[in-house]
């Protein structure tokens, strides 16, 4: 019994250091998934609609600019107030779009950025339950330092789980 005891006090350490820890580099995983690059081509798209349409908005503006600028001396003092007040409302709605749209853009993104974090970390997760690991840490967070030889580099196990070669 004696010996029983010695024996399992002697490979309780050795229990404890058979754990597993993991790493990957999410980044790397993001970047390839193919929801990744339609997510940033559906932003671009977007983005470049909403370019278009503040740039009419603006040439307009400075259209309207020059015009006032150029018949400010011929005109009536009522006519000069109301361009005024048009200019003025056309800078406040260029300003609320640009705004607006600019709002949109980081909603979308941040939907479309949640949707594929979730999505690996169902890949993690089922990569660590068949890996039977203790921790499985994201290298592309800053963490100071992992241990190569204690560590491993699950990356190509969770896109092999997300169908990326």
């Amino acid at each position: 019994m004696k010996k029983l005891i010695i024996a399992a006090l002697l490979l309780a350490p050795v229990a404890l250091f058979a754990q597993k820890f993991g790493h990957f580099n999410s980044v790397d995983i993001i970047q390839a998934l193919p929801e990744f690059t339609t997510a940033q081509n559906e932003l671009k798209t977007l983005g470049d609609q909403y370019q278009k349409e503040l740039q009419a908005m603006q040439d307009e503006y400075k259209r309207k600019i020059d015009n006032y600028t150029a018949q400010r001396d011929s005109l009536p003092p009522v006519v000069l107030e109301r361009r005024q007040q048009e200019i003025q409302e056309l800078g406040q709605r260029y300003q609320q779009t640009a705004e607006g749209y600019q709002q949109e853009l980081s909603k979308m993104e941040e939907d479309k950025m949640t949707a594929i974090r979730q999505k690996v970390l169902g890949a993690v997760k089922q990569v660590g339950d068949a890996g039977g690991y203790v921790y499985i840490m994201d290298t592309s967070m800053g963490i100071p330092y992992i241990s190569a030889t204690l560590s491993t580099d699950v990356t190509a196990e969770i896109k092999s789980k997300l169908g990326i070669k």
